[in-house]
């Protein structure tokens, strides 16, 4: 690797865990918020509610969650990270991802019913969201040997191939 990506590894780091910090606690917070939604709440509250969650969803947690997959691509390349730990943790953070698109679908529709339609009890989305961070917070510190479960050679090490618009090693 060069000498110049090596300083930025600190740097992708701290993004990618600012980012899980903020995308994590946006969507428990915009859980909490999605509960509010009552059909029995004026329209000025209502309207007040609603906005709230929108600009959260769009203003901080999806932006978050942008930052903290791009971070963590990039952080997958400059260290090398081709363990079956991470294949693991993967895995939760494409649950991780799927609550996230769940409760944009959900700010959606109860935006869109204009009182109607009332929201999941918070502790479902909240249980979507922390059950998966908690089993990334485990694989990533724990990192535990998981060589019990089978994965192909081309998984577990790079190919050094190279990438198809690649300048051409001499």
């Amino acid at each position: 690797m060069s000498d110049w990506l090596i300083w930025l590894i600190p740097i992708f780091k701290a993004g990618h865990i600012f980012g899980l910090i903020v995308w994590c606690g946006g969507l428990i917070g915009m859980s909490l918020m999605l509960a509010l939604h009552d059909p029995a709440v004026s329209q000025v509250d209502y309207h007040r509610i609603r906005r709230a969650t929108h600009l959260t969803y769009t203003l901080a947690v999806t932006p978050a969650a942008v930052l903290t997959v791009i971070a963590g691509t990039w952080l997958i390349f400059m260290r090398g990270t081709f363990f079956p730990w991470f294949y693991a943790k993967l895995f939760f953070v494409m649950l991780l991802v799927s609550a996230h698109i769940w409760i944009g679908e959900v700010l959606v529709s109860v935006a869109d019913s204009a009182g109607r339609k009332r929201p999941p009890h918070p502790w479902l989305p909240i249980a979507a969201i922390l059950v998966p961070a908690t089993f990334i917070l485990f694989l990533v510190l724990a990192k535990p040997d998981l060589g019990w479960l089978a994965f192909p050679d081309w998984l577990q090490e790079p190919l050094d191939a190279d990438f198809p618009l690649d300048v051409p090693r001499l």
